[in-house]
């Protein structure tokens, strides 16, 4: 499966022109493809957002654009050292070594953008009065536990004090011992049960089956939020008539706060802790994929998903939680910090559901490129993974640590080969 789909989420110069957003061509573009897709590109970076869908170009079409187009591109939109990792990549798949040195040269003076100084703004948001929001409907908030009480209570309060009311709370605990004490005297219409088997998938599955409302609302519990947290949820579904709202979830370790999590954009992200969609969604592309159990990535996966199926997910700036990210408990228990940096030193690298996830969805050689970009970052702790200094160290190191990295890619791309081989586990009811 490849993600070759047109959602409409690209817009054409008619639409930017109509909605007052100050968007010009790029004419330093050799190709008029180049100059409309660079434009469409900064509307989406800008928080432009057609709110009645609307198709519009067409990004997934193939379409010949001049070589050192794509080179201004990058130039304009990443960090340098993308467009050095590029150009080297090109290079050592035989593409003309020529052509791309001076194409990589031309551009060397083009300046990154700043997309911040001109934000869409939806003036309007404030003093919009949701219909959806007003008619109350049940909210199912879904939380999975492992071993967490003491950050679950903070959890369990915040949803106490939330301004909207109508909503059940759904926790699925998996901790060792199992306190049922802990759920006594909560002001919440909350149901519980223990899930003696470690299993984050499953007991999202498990809590999605058993809810009640038409609108699922998925948590962690190790999370900060807001009062109006679950209001704001729902009037962003309806004021952009969308099918999933994705709060920002800001991180106390090892990330700055992204600059785009300060308006509403059409997300590039799901996550799992912090997103409300409906549950119509879950019984039409189907569930978590059970292939990702005790590993990394089956939020992104399901993301995708819903991309695929063309369902309009929103960045939702103001539906914020701070996520703790605490070291004991969770998935972190279950056996890694995040998606490539392994507990143990002959454990794979990445998690074999990383690689599982890029190769069933972009293929065998784009997970190669993948592997290429990322393994080296994964060198510095989490915690200090925007250290400069550690990230030269990291570099000075590989040589040294070069035959054990290769040993636990290969042993990473190994299980996910069985991963492909058993083939995808979602089920439709």
């Amino acid at each position: 499966m490849k993600p070759q789909i047109d959602n409409g989420y690209f817009p054409t110069l008619k639409q930017i022109e109509e909605s007052g957003l100050q968007i010009e061509l790029d004419f330093n573009y050799l190709s008029k493809e180049s100059q409309l897709r660079d434009l469409a590109w900064t509307a989406f970076q800008s928080g432009f957002i057609n709110k009645q869908y609307q198709p519009g170009l067409k990004f997934w079409e193939e379409v010949k654009i001049p070589i050192i187009d794509e080179y201004y591109f990058l130039r304009k939109n990443v960090h340098k050292a993308w467009v050095f990792y590029v150009l080297i990549i090109r290079i050592i798949t035989f593409h003309n070594p020529i052509t791309e040195l001076l194409c990589f040269f031309k551009t060397r003076k083009t300046k990154r953008v700043e997309y911040l100084k001109q934000i869409y703004q939806f003036s309007d948001y404030e003093s919009f009065e949701s219909k959806l929001l007003n008619s109350k409907p049940f909210i199912s908030v879904v939380i999975p536990t492992l071993n967490r009480y003491n950050y679950l209570k903070d959890v369990m309060k915040d949803l106490e004090n939330q301004t909207y009311k109508n909503f059940e709370v759904i926790v699925v605990d998996q901790s060792e011992p199992f306190q049922e004490e802990f759920y006594e005297n909560w002001k919440l219409n909350l149901t519980y049960w223990n899930q003696t088997e470690k299993a984050l998938w499953k007991a999202r599955n498990e809590a999605i089956r058993k809810s009640k409302g038409d609108l699922i609302l998925l948590y962690d519990d190790d999370s900060l939020i807001d009062s109006n947290w679950i209001e704001e949820h729902i009037k962003c579904l309806d004021y952009f008539n969308a099918d999933l709202s994705s709060g920002v979830s800001i991180s106390k370790t090892g990330a700055e706060i992204p600059k785009h999590y300060s308006y509403f954009r059409w997300s590039d992200q799901l996550d799992t802790g912090n997103v409300m969609l409906k549950k119509e969604i879950f019984y039409t592309i189907g569930f978590f994929d059970l292939q990702f159990e005790k590993q990394r990535m089956g939020d992104g996966e399901f993301g995708l998903r819903c991309y695929l199926n063309g369902y309009k997910n929103i960045s939702n700036y103001r539906a914020k939680r701070i996520h703790l990210k605490v070291s004991e408990g969770g998935l972190r228990q279950m056996g890694s910090w995040d998606g490539w940096r392994p507990k143990k030193m002959f454990d794979p690298r990445p998690i074999p559901s990383v690689l599982y996830l890029a190769r069933n969805y972009y293929g065998s050689k784009s997970a190669k490129y993948y592997i290429f970009s990322a393994v080296l970052p994964s060198l510095i702790p989490y915690k200090y993974k925007k250290n400069r200094m550690l990230k030269l160290v990291s570099i000075l190191l590989v040589p040294f640590l070069f035959p054990l990295i290769c040993y636990q890619v290969v042993k990473s791309w190994k299980l996910a080969s069985l991963k492909l081989k058993e083939g995808q586990k979602i089920h439709f009811s």
